[in-house]
């Protein structure tokens, strides 16, 4: 397709840990669905705002430590938050970080290896919210969010 990240998005890439910035990189060359960065770092209070709107659900966020990113689906030149392009977008962000060795942690299905996984997204996401419900718990499920796991990357 020819997608490339603009400038915003390469701004909010900077100071995200490399192996990340690989993967996003990547999966721009991979995807079918253009997508931009909307969060890389943020600040932690940045973080105290998104957790009061809840929007997110801590303030242990691996976006403060460069760890994570936030991969939104651009439609139409704008901004989407739909759940058939971050389908997408995963599917794309998911080969990318196979074919170079990195393990993704995803916001749609927060207790999978997402990387190791070879379910579809939209499975993914189904299952996990499923597991949640099953647990008497609510399901927090961040489609656009992508992060480097703790075990193997420590802030």
């Amino acid at each position: 397709m020819g997608f490339k990240l603009g400038s915003k998005s390469m701004n909010e890439l900077v100071g995200v840990h490399p192996d990340l910035v690989a993967v996003t990189r990547r999966a721009i060359e991979l995807t079918v669905q253009d997508f931009a960065v909307h969060d890389g770092i943020r600040t932690l209070a940045e973080q105290k705002r998104l957790v009061a709107s809840g929007a997110s659900q801590t303030l242990d966020s691996r976006h403060i430590t460069g760890h994570a990113v936030d991969l939104v689906p651009v439609v139409n030149g704008k901004l989407r938050w739909e759940w058939d392009p971050i389908y997408m977008i995963a599917d794309a962000v998911r080969i990318a970080a196979k074919e170079l060795g990195i393990p993704l942690r995803w916001g749609g299905a927060w207790d999978v290896k997402f990387t190791d996984s070879e379910d579809s997204p939209e499975d993914l996401v189904q299952d996990y919210g499923a597991r949640r419900r099953q647990a008497g718990k609510k399901a927090f499920i961040d489609g656009p969010h992508f992060e480097l796991p703790k075990e193997k990357y420590p802030a």
